[in-house]
């Protein structure tokens, strides 16, 4: 009675799958026999096993398929082969006609003439020219039987129906592989998940009691109630408390949350948001923030330039101004970088370095009247950086700036742990820096516990009267800072490797939690 009840509620792939033990416990082989595809197959496995009626176990095993070259000796045969029946038909034979003979590429020449040699089957003479023909042993080998069928056991592998697993063979033919592995794309070995399935001794007791389909009713459509055949029928049980996958809902990307829960941290600290494009010249980019035109980051190892178009256009008056200030600082009581200011190397367009590119181009709009003033952005710069796990090529900065002529050194660091501690951070380090825009300058550092140290996550400082009175066209403090988003939030997503938050692993993407908001 326990068991008619328990195939009640068997799903139809079910029905289909449990019978097929009886013959067979390999999951390629069951979905063969059913003709069902074999997701339908590992489903109807995982709820067999759910209700106790099976046990899967799955193990790792190496698969042994033929590569390409594999593929062609299987069919033409091997090359040492090719080079040993001509050398039996025209002994002695210079490798000239030889290699014309067998028509052999100059690879599988090579590689034949070292097993030939390796096997003791040929001698190598250098008379006139170099001379090949058969050993001694190969002669001797060749009186006692087939020499080529003797000594090529590798083509019997190559005949072997793939795929075959190492588990299944023998000692000779392990050795045999071992000669195939160090071939160029004989074979290639794969690890793949073995899933086998094994009925439980409920599951015995079903498949030796049997199972009907045509009694047993799946669906009740218009059609089978009108008729009344469900009648006489049984309808199939639905069983609730059964496993059942789980559904994961459309979400944005976590680095897309992020971005969105910092841009909501500085608006609602009252900063506005700056926007610009990817490409900038040197001049905003560089120029304008008072970094000399022969500073190591303007090399072709720090910056992408832009190919075409390759130049800019600047603005004449600020132009003249930044002119000034870089040869002889201008009106800023500074002395410049004392050189000739180059407008074709200003003119240069590039990749942004960073979004301080964007504050520059921000504090040239401002007037007067309209300060205190406060802005951010976060936004994609580029560097011609070397990858590692803490640095990336493309990646997204927080940048943020405050014109204030009351500012001062302490509401930097006030914002900067304000913002720090909402991203998870309330341990923030700030240590003396330097950058040729700001002074003083900072490098700020949050404590990474999972690697249990201080990690650089960016810079910060006033910017210098050199970038501000150019700009401004008066002198004002300007806090500004820029700072490594994906570094700030490796901790809050558990990586520890800076590229592995662009993988797109999809596990990780689903399992991903969100910032509170």
């Amino acid at each position: 009675m326990e068991i008619e009840k328990t195939i009640a509620t068997l799903h139809p792939l079910e029905r289909k799958v449990l019978p097929a033990l009886k013959e067979t416990n390999s999951f390629d082989k069951i979905a063969e026999k059913t003709k069902l595809q074999k997701v339908e197959v590992m489903r109807a496995l995982q709820w067999l096993q759910n209700k106790k009626l099976v046990r899967m176990s799955k193990n790792l095993q190496e698969e042994i398929n033929l590569g390409e070259n594999g593929l062609k000796y299987k069919e033409k045969g091997l090359p040492e082969k090719s080079f040993l029946q001509f050398v039996m038909k025209h002994e002695p034979c210079s490798l000239e006609e030889l290699q014309k003979g067998t028509g052999l590429s100059r690879e599988e020449f090579s590689i034949s003439l070292g097993i030939l040699k390796s096997k003791q089957l040929i001698d190598i003479a250098k008379e006139k020219t170099i001379i090949i023909k058969l050993s001694n042993k190969a002669r001797e080998e060749g009186k006692k039987t087939s020499l080529l069928n003797k000594l090529f056991e590798v083509e019997n592998f190559l005949n072997k129906p793939f795929p075959i697993y190492t588990s299944q063979l023998k000692d000779e033919e392990k050795k045999v592989l071992e000669e195939l592995k160090k071939r160029k794309e004989i074979v290639k070995i794969n690890i793949v998940k073995i899933i086998t399935a094994q009925p439980t001794e409920i599951g015995n007791k079903i498949i030796m009691h049997g199972i009907q389909e045509k009694d047993i009713l799946d669906r009740l459509t218009v059609d089978v109630l009108k008729s009344g055949s469900w009648k006489n029928k049984k309808i199939r049980s639905y069983d609730v408390s059964i496993n059942v996958p789980n559904i994961f809902g459309g979400k944005r990307h976590f680095v897309n949350h992020a971005v969105d829960y910092i841009k909501k941290i500085w608006m609602d600290l009252g900063f506005k948001e700056m926007n610009g494009n990817f490409v900038q010249t040197s001049f905003w980019d560089l120029d304008a923030l008072f970094v000399p035109q022969d500073h190591p980051a303007r090399d072709m190892q720090d910056t992408f330039y832009i190919k075409e178009p390759a130049y800019g256009k600047l603005p004449q008056e600020l132009m003249r101004r930044v002119k000034a200030t870089h040869e002889n600082g201008w009106t800023t009581g500074s002395k410049g970088w004392q050189y000739e200011w180059s407008e074709r190397i200003a003119k240069d367009n590039l990749l942004r370095t960073h979004t301080t590119v964007l504050s520059a181009q921000t504090i040239a709009k401002l007037k007067k009247e309209g300060l205190p003033a406060k802005f951010f952005s976060v936004g994609k710069v580029f560097r011609n950086e070397t990858l590692s796990w803490k640095s990336l090529f493309e990646f997204i900065q927080v940048e943020g700036i405050v014109v204030d002529p009351n500012a001062n050194f302490k509401h930097l660091k006030g914002y900067l742990k304000e913002f720090f501690a909402k991203m998870g951070f309330p341990d923030v380090r700030i240590r003396p820096g330097h950058f040729p825009y700001t002074e003083p300058s900072c490098e700020c550092d949050v404590w990474h516990s999972k690697k249990n140290q201080w990690v650089e996550v960016g810079g910060a400082g006033i910017f210098r009267p050199e970038v501000v009175k150019p700009l401004l066209g008066f002198e004002c403090p300007v806090l500004a800072w820029g700072l490594g988003m994906e570094r700030t939030i490796m901790e809050y997503y558990n990586i520890t490797d800076v590229r592995d938050i662009y993988k797109n692993d999809l596990k990780q993407l689903r399992e991903a939690k969100l910032w509170m908001k």
